[in-house]
């Protein structure tokens, strides 16, 4: 059995001393309606043959926001399983994007079921900036464990969002 895996990226920014991520909602006829829980990073499944997967990362942030990932460091946040058993890497990267002018790739789906009409979806369908304590209710909450490393890498408290008060504020 060969294991599922996906790789993105946590793109995050610090407004007025407090960081915010932005999550993806997934497009399709299945996810129109729902919305908490079910948002994620931007991300998506390896290709057999890849192996670095911080490369599936990049290129899978792009597709799906229609931007590159910002130069800079990475934050490596680990990996966590979700529900089905598929294996999510990600990393974290500081940068800002306009949620306006994020595009995604598309996918081509039978819908209605069993009516012969193939209609195309993005994949996200929208992307937006949300606080720790908002996101972490509208991420898959297997996924949830990705903004808990993001915080504690940038030395954040309990889920408020709060730079420390010694950290360089001048952004």
């Amino acid at each position: 059995m060969t294991i599922r895996r996906s790789a993105g990226i946590l793109l995050y920014r610090l407004r007025q001393e407090r960081v915010e991520v932005l999550l993806g909602h997934p497009g399709g006829p299945f996810f129109g309606r729902k919305d908490l829980g079910n948002w994620s990073i931007p991300k998506g499944e390896t290709r057999p043959d890849e192996m670095d997967l911080e490369s599936t990362a990049r290129r899978e942030f792009e597709e799906e926001t229609g931007h590159r990932v910002p130069a800079g460091p990475l934050i490596d946040l680990g990996t966590v399983k979700q529900k089905g058993g598929k294996v999510v890497y990600a990393w974290a990267a500081e940068g800002d994007l306009d949620p306006s002018q994020a595009t995604s790739n598309t996918f081509s789906f039978e819908w209605p079921p069993f009516s012969g009409r193939i209609k195309t979806y993005p994949e996200i369908d929208r992307v937006d900036w949300y606080a720790p304590e908002e996101a972490r209710r509208r991420i898959k909450s297997a996924q949830a464990p990705f903004l808990d490393r993001l915080e504690e890498a940038l030395g954040i408290g309990a889920g408020d969002g709060r730079l420390p008060r010694d950290r360089d504020h001048s952004r």
